[in-house]
């Protein structure tokens, strides 16, 4: 099930980035004290008590300044804005009440979302009169903290918690698999959306761009249970004007993909794999996702006999950095081979989710490197001790190894080919964290993918 959203907003240089690290448990956002060094959104995946969300840094919005990053950075917050089921609205106690600070908590009112107004920078208790003046700006208590030395977060959190929607809890119910349909404009995405469900339940028409939004639609099939989400089209950047409504439905578009499970990447046959189609396959394998290529209108290509495999070969070809990842050839208007997409998914989600035991994990490891030793660099042979699964949906492994610096792309990518074809990875990233043998679990080694 999809995690809440928490917008994390305010004028630049309040310490939302600090607060964003110390929540996220890493140092993602950078920190300093020039205004305007996080200049995109920024997320990370947080739990409070028995609720889970994901925390969005953001920009910091300077309501005045026509400086030309100021209001892209300003646009970017006002998209978080809008996603958010709930916003963190940060101020600084230390400099009080600002024009700004009214500017923002007016655009906040507008916006009609759960605000919960942060006073930062409250070091000590005897400060805490300081954030009364805050009362001011009309967006109700303010709660006053210390980001730098955790001071206050708790309550504020609790009355975080409590505006929350019921997914933010902890679910005991069988897992919701999240799908996202996506690629280019007028590719037949809402079609395939319509044809699974078995119903019209999003708008359909040959006009590029019908769908503005990311349409979340639950159904279940197989025994399990899925949500899966119908996206606009992800055009190049040069055709989307800079603050247009298309604009915002892209960055829908890619913040569906971030939060799914399994992405569907629907490619138009006629046209074959584009340089956008590769653009967005990126994205996808970047975020860490299960992903699925699904080759629509194939009703409409002139066959002869090897035309699907010489067309597989070929997507798979210009996506190679994906070459894990099944081609399924469909016709959403004709209902062909369909039915094969939801078990396709199924199976894509196992592999993602798959957990290995140590003890089976080294056996394949072992085997590998009895196959193909590990490289040697000037005299300096790699030697792996063992291997350890870390985490799933992409699955991790981290690599305890003599040196990691001799390491090798190529022998990864061996151990990578290896272990997918032992335990039938396909369709999800795999990831390798390599680490010296006594380099500590937090925080070391070189993460790749």
């Amino acid at each position: 099930m999809a995690k809440p959203l928490v917008a994390v907003v305010g004028r630049p240089n309040v310490g939302k980035s600090t607060f964003f690290n110390k929540m996220a448990g890493r140092r993602i956002a950078i920190v300093e004290d020039t205004p305007g060094v996080t200049r995109d959104r920024i997320y990370a995946d947080c739990q409070w008590q028995r609720y889970s969300f994901t925390l969005i840094d953001t920009g910091g919005i300077d309501p005045y300044s026509e400086d030309p990053l100021l209001r892209q950075m300003r646009f970017q917050a006002q998209v978080a804005i809008e996603m958010a089921d709930a916003i963190l609205f940060f101020v600084d106690g230390r400099e009080g009440v600002t024009g700004a600070d009214a500017e923002v908590a007016d655009l906040l009112r507008r916006s009609k979302k759960p605000v919960i107004l942060v006073v930062n920078k409250i070091d000590n208790f005897e400060k805490e009169q300081d954030a009364l003046d805050f009362y001011q700006l009309g967006i109700g208590v303010p709660y006053p903290i210390s980001s730098v030395n955790l001071l206050g977060i708790g309550d504020m959190l609790d009355e975080l918690c409590a505006l929350l929607p019921q997914s933010a809890l902890e679910q005991e119910d069988a897992e919701v698999i999240s799908v996202a349909v996506v690629g280019r404009p007028n590719v037949g995405k809402s079609s395939l959306v319509n044809r699974i469900l078995g119903e019209e339940r999003v708008m359909v028409s040959d006009i590029a761009g019908t769908t503005r939004d990311a349409i979340d639609t639950p159904f279940e099939a197989q025994g399990r249970k899925f949500r899966i989400v119908d996206t606009a089209g992800i055009r190049r950047k040069a055709k989307i004007s800079g603050r247009s409504l298309e604009r915002y439905s892209v960055i829908r578009s890619f913040d569906a993909i971030r939060r799914c499970d399994v992405a569907l990447m629907l490619i138009d046959a006629n046209d074959g794999v584009t340089d956008q189609d590769t653009k967005v396959a990126g994205y996808i394998m970047e975020e860490g996702k299960a992903c699925i290529v699904v080759v629509n209108k194939w009703d409409l290509v002139d066959k002869e006999t090897g035309t699907m495999e010489a067309f597989r070969k070929k997507v798979l070809e210009e996506l190679k950095f994906m070459d894990y990842t099944p081609v399924v050839f469909i016709s959403a208007l004709t209902g062909q081979r369909v039915t094969r997409i939801v078990p396709q998914i199924v199976s894509v989600y196992d592999a993602a989710t798959l957990r290995i035991t140590t003890g089976v994990l080294n056996d394949a490891l072992h085997d590998a490197m009895t196959v193909t030793p590990p490289p040697a660099d000037r005299g300096h042979r790699l030697r792996i001790f063992y291997a350890t699964q870390q985490s799933v949906k992409p699955p991790t492994f981290v690599l305890f190894t003599n040196d990691p610096t001799l390491m090798h792309y190529s022998y990864e990518r061996y151990l990578e080919n290896y272990f997918r074809k032992t335990f039938a990875f396909e369709g999800t990233p795999i990831r390798f964290i390599v680490r010296g043998r006594d380099e500590k679990k937090e925080g070391m080694g070189n993460v790749r993918s």
